[in-house]
């Protein structure tokens, strides 16, 4: 196979430091919110009545809070208007969960306003999809024909896997969005304050890192395809 997409050294210099600072990232939010999971809020509340709290001063309303299964596996699903706390968030009164609860209410506020970001992140949403099942099959075809229809089907993969990236980027502000509406409402109610404030920061910000290294990565994976597109001509 010409132009062969595997270890080259676009890989090495493009795609294994965006690996590197995933691991990072990964490992920076597990160990955040594990330590500030050992730091109980001094009001007791927990995640589920922070979530529920936070949306209530934000006068929304008709949003359940149900427990989901599993480890950080809590999200807001617009599409039920549900959100979903993980066994260790639902019932836990530590500031970690805490702060994570808060900011997927943060989430169920952006959908009631009707938050133009999250508009935007929704609308790419279906081309995305598309784009991120069908975008690799087009590229290996593109790699394996020579001729001048392998160029045009690795440009149309690369396109279609544009539109994944492009929505990797529309959730960044949209995440940062949510966790500042939680932080904010946080503080102005002086519902944490001082050391237990600042571990929900800590532990959303490092969730938030997360999030910028997937970005990355995705933007450095469609500059090497683009790379080696030209490299093809």
């Amino acid at each position: 196979m010409p132009y062969f997409y595997g270890f080259d050294i676009t890989y090495l210099v493009l795609i294994v430091p965006c690996i590197i600072l995933s691991l990072i990232c990964q490992i920076n939010v597990s160990s955040s919110f594990s330590k500030y999971s050992k730091i109980q809020n001094s009001r007791h509340m927990t995640g589920a009545q922070a979530a529920e709290y936070v949306l209530r001063q934000n006068g929304v309303t008709g949003v359940r809070i149900e427990r989901v299964q599993g480890n950080l596996t809590d999200h807001f699903d617009p599409r039920s208007n549900v959100i979903r706390l993980s066994d260790n968030v639902y019932n836990s009164t530590s500031v970690a969960a805490f702060g994570v609860a808060a900011h997927e209410a943060g989430h169920a506020v952006q959908h009631a306003e009707n938050y133009l970001p999250n508009k935007i992140r929704a609308f790419i949403l279906p081309f995305a999809n598309i784009g991120s099942k069908a975008s690799w099959m087009l590229i290996i075809l593109g790699l394996v024909f020579t001729t001048k229809i392998g160029y045009t089907l690795l440009y149309m993969g690369i396109v279609l896997f544009a539109f994944s990236v492009l929505f990797t980027v529309a959730t960044l502000p949209v995440e940062f969005n949510a966790s500042n509406r939680a932080l904010q409402c946080i503080k102005s109610t002086n519902l944490l304050s001082g050391e237990e404030y600042d571990g929900a920061k800590r532990t959303l910000q490092a969730a938030a890192m997360t999030y910028v290294a997937a970005t990355l990565t995705a933007i450095m994976q469609l500059v090497r395809l683009l790379v080696i597109a030209n490299r093809k001509k």
